[in-house]
């Protein structure tokens, strides 16, 4: 990435030289150099859709700031309210808040450099074309699949888990699928909170609980022979472990190779058969194993639910159920889809989201900071504004070590530029050598160390500057005034209004459990009482829970930045949000099945099971305040959801649609339960 982002820039200064216009080839490198901080390993069309949004949102910057320079006091409004916009971005996620970010930086950059709107047109079109350089040199040199490596990861601990299914290991040895595990940890752990992302996260979530129910099914298959020999539930269980190990192979082998898995339902509903078989055998048996013969009955029914569960997101990784989900998310109305960003930015207008907050913060600070750069007469005052854009985050660890490395490296990069400017070979060429050298350097070594970043694009400005035909040494000395003053304006923002994460993310997390209650609670009034409209109910609801999910996902961001936060415990908050991204996913496909099914009445055995998904949601987030909580303190919802399979007619239309949500519902709040207690002896606040 580091190589092809080089070239891009590297074209763009070689064609302005080479043609006489060398300050049009600063342009375009500079659009070049910003549009490469969206690149990244992303499939094709998702790169490519990113970048060219990038390069438009870069030209429009650089034609909007040329404009607006033109007037000190709308130039200080339109940095104030972009400023704003940016930082409410924040709510959809960091490739949208880095966008944001770089389009502002832009923006007060060129701000301070007037043009009439003709020049200043063309300009944005240069600065454009350069960010589609980048944009075509991306997409020709990178391999087309996206995840490729966690797919990997996660596909060979299901293939694992197929061979353990099949031949159970012995109790003196090692847990099956352990290296494995490790693997897929560790491929995942860097990914960030996209609807893909999440589904990789849920199916090592699966994949680990898939792991302790076939250990358990395996010590109580042998606990029953033991006990009795002869015991029908022991071919039941060999019958069960079989087709658990077909399921899991065809998992593992859909992930590794990117295809529909082809398991069919007939084999799902088997599993779910002899679960009941079981069940059946359990009368008539002495206490100890009808007790045994329970819990084997437990583990089944968890596990073919797991099964569901992992099947169903594996199918969704596939690229056609990738294309598949799309086409369903865009029929549904805008405000039931998951990622809609109209409903997601909706729902954060408000001063209890963290993302609204840190508009405000933002939008103030680089309205005083353009204020104060343009009272003072200082050279380059845009550097101050920049500063403040680029240092200026939405949690305070971030932010003051952003601050600390800003300064330093500005300082370390001035001082570097200044030394190869005396010493080597001045001219064109040797200072367009340097960019690229540097540009590489940024985007190679820059992600891993904001320090070196800092260094790299101190010295790329530098010269780019330079080779536009502006002295080098007022530019030091400019660009280090405004640096340490626009970072004390950020840190002091800061301090002012802090954020600790450590002491908010369980209340963050709790907040979110209290929002889908109420939000379930809504569709279940829905359900219960067809007859009554409940629209405003649900609205509210769904706004709430969308700010709390949003909020939820900017804490664990602000999280893994402070000192002191083990990777551990960052992986558990990481699958408690995946996890809850998939009871997202039923509770709006339940809502939508109020609108799209034809109304029927709700089943005696729906309103137990409702009532046991509130308690569950109401103990875990109990349980995140410090009330204590034990697995046999929950509701067994796994046995509210046979009772409500088992009764109505299952091929009725809104019957079948409210079967397969709650199953979904319930395979994740017992996988949520399971984190939620990790949870408890990770993280202390």
């Amino acid at each position: 990435m580091a190589l092809r982002n080089s070239l891009g820039v590297a074209l763009a200064l070689s064609a302005g030289a080479a043609s006489g216009a060398l300050s049009a080839g600063v342009v375009v490198a500079t659009g070049a150099l910003n549009v490469a901080f969206s690149d990244s390993d992303a499939a094709y069309a998702q790169r490519s859709r990113r970048m060219v949004a990038s390069s438009v949102l870069v030209g429009f910057a650089v034609f909007a700031g040329a404009v607006c320079g033109n007037s000190g006091a709308i130039a200080v409004l339109i940095a104030t309210l972009w400023a704003f916009a940016a930082g409410l971005l924040v709510a959809l996620g960091q490739t949208v808040a880095d966008l944001a970010t770089l389009s502002l930086v832009v923006l007060v950059v060129y701000s301070a450099f007037p043009m009439p709107p003709e020049r200043a047109m063309y300009s944005g079109l240069l600065a454009c074309s350069g960010g589609l350089l980048q944009t075509l040199l991306a997409v020709a040199l990178w391999p087309l699949r996206r995840f490729a490596p966690e797919q990997r990861a996660v596909g060979e601990l299901y293939r694992t888990l197929a061979r353990a299914a099949a031949s159970p290991a012995q109790a003196t040895a090692a847990p099956p699928a352990t290296a494995e595990s490790i693997a897929a940890h560790n491929a995942l752990s860097s990914l960030d909170h996209s609807i893909e992302a999440a589904r990789y996260r849920m199916l090592l979530n699966q994949a680990e609980r898939i792991r302790l129910a076939l250990l358990t099914l395996a010590r109580l298959r042998k606990r029953i022979q033991r006990e009795e020999p002869d015991c029908p539930a022991v071919n039941v269980l060999d019958r069960y472990l079989g087709l658990a190990s077909h399921a899991l192979n065809a998992i593992g082998n859909s992930l590794v190779a990117g295809q529909h898995s082809g398991e069919s339902p007939e084999a799902l509903r088997e599993l779910q058969e002899l679960s009941e078989q079981l069940r059946a055998i359990e009368a008539g048996h002495s206490p100890m194993l009808a007790a045994m013969l329970a819990d084997a009955r437990f583990q089944m029914e968890a596990l073919s639910g797991q099964l569901r569960s992992a099947l169903d997101l594996a199918e969704h990784a596939t690229p056609a159920g990738l294309e598949a989900f799309e086409q369903r998310e865009s029929r549904q109305p805008w405000r039931l889809r998951f990622g809609s960003v109209a409903a997601t930015l909706r729902a954060n207008i408000s001063l209890r989201s963290a993302a609204f907050r840190h508009a405000i913060r933002l939008a103030l600070c680089i309205g005083i900071g353009e204020l104060i750069g343009r009272g003072l007469h200082w050279q380059r005052p845009y550097w101050l504004p920049m500063t403040i854009a680029i240092v200026l985050k939405p949690d305070f660890s971030a932010t003051f070590s952003r601050g600390v490395l800003r300064a330093l490296g500005t300082f370390v990069g001035l001082a570097l530029t200044t030394a190869l400017i005396h010493v080597l070979p001045s001219g064109v060429a040797t200072e367009v050598t340097l960019v690229v050298i540097l540009m590489f350097l940024m985007r190679w070594l820059g992600p891993a160390n904001y320090g070196i970043l800092v260094i790299a694009i101190t010295g790329l400005v530098v010269l780019l500057i330079a080779l536009a035909g502006v002295s080098p040494k007022g530019v030091i000395m400019a660009r280090g005034a405004n640096t340490l003053l626009g970072g004390a304006i950020a840190l002091i923002a800061y301090w002012l209004w802090p954020t600790w994460e450590r002491t908010q993310a369980p209340e963050a997390l709790a907040q979110l459990l209290d929002t889908y209650r109420e939000y379930f609670r809504a569709i279940r009034e829905g359900y219960l009482h067809i007859d009554q409209p409940l629209t405003h109910e649900l609205d509210r609801a769904r706004l709430a829970s969308r700010r709390a999910r949003s909020n939820f996902e900017a804490s664990i961001d602000r999280l893994s930045s402070e000192p002191g936060i083990s990777p551990e415990t960052l992986r558990t908050f990481h699958a408690i949000l995946a996890t809850a991204h998939r009871v997202a996913h039923a509770l709006m496909a339940l809502e939508s099945g109020l609108f799209t099914s034809r109304p029927m009445s709700a089943r005696a055995t729906f309103r137990p099971f409702a009532d046991h998904v509130e308690l569950t949601l109401y103990y875990l987030a109990s349980a995140l305040r410090g009330s204590p909580l034990k697995r046999a303190d929950l509701p067994d919802l796994r046995e509210d959801h046979h009772a409500l399979e088992q009764s109505g007619d299952p091929n009725t239309e809104l019957y079948a649609l409210v079967n397969v949500e709650t199953d979904r519902i319930t395979n994740s709040l017992n996988t949520l339960s399971e984190e939620v207690l990790d949870l408890g002896f990770k993280f202390q606040v």
